[in-house]
């Protein structure tokens, strides 16, 4: 019975060459289908990553205000970096930053935040105080599919 024993581990060697080429099929296949999906993640993490920073830069122009005695006028990004330091102001080619800030002369602001995908986030506040945001490039997909967000 030993001897049968000794004899049938010897005759297995491991596996043949088609099985091989199977479990690779099978892995590239796996491969093809899984690689695309894994690089659009950065651009919609970069996109993510603007539309936080014009939701940022809204709340801080809100405390620009709050010292200003609710004027936004000579709001620069300058001045919304000096109040929240973690804001990145542009040009950045890492990150997602804030690119403008405008404040017109009849009240209300708008912030614009470029994520590192080239799309731009943007917030407006009317001096009503209507807040709207709107994104370009419209596009199904990414952070922008509506032109809204």
């Amino acid at each position: 019975m030993l001897y049968r024993l000794r004899q049938r581990t010897n005759d297995e060697g491991g596996f043949t060459l088609i099985e091989l080429l199977v479990v690779i099929l099978i892995i590239g296949i796996l491969a093809a289908i899984a690689i695309p999906s894994f690089l659009s993640q950065k651009s919609k993490a970069s996109d993510a990553q603007a539309k936080e920073l014009a939701r940022t830069a809204e709340t801080t122009a809100e405390t620009y205000s709050t010292d200003h005695n609710g004027e936004y006028t000579n709001m620069t990004t300058a001045n919304l970096k000096e109040y929240e330091p973690s804001i990145v102001l542009c040009p950045s080619k890492t990150e997602a930053c804030l690119s403008a800030v405008t404040a017109p002369e009849g009240g209300g602001y708008t912030v614009t935040a470029t994520s590192t995908s080239g799309a731009t986030y943007t917030i407006t506040k009317s001096a009503a105080g209507v807040v709207t945001r709107t994104c370009l490039p419209v596009k199904v997909g990414t952070g922008c599919p509506t032109g809204s967000w």
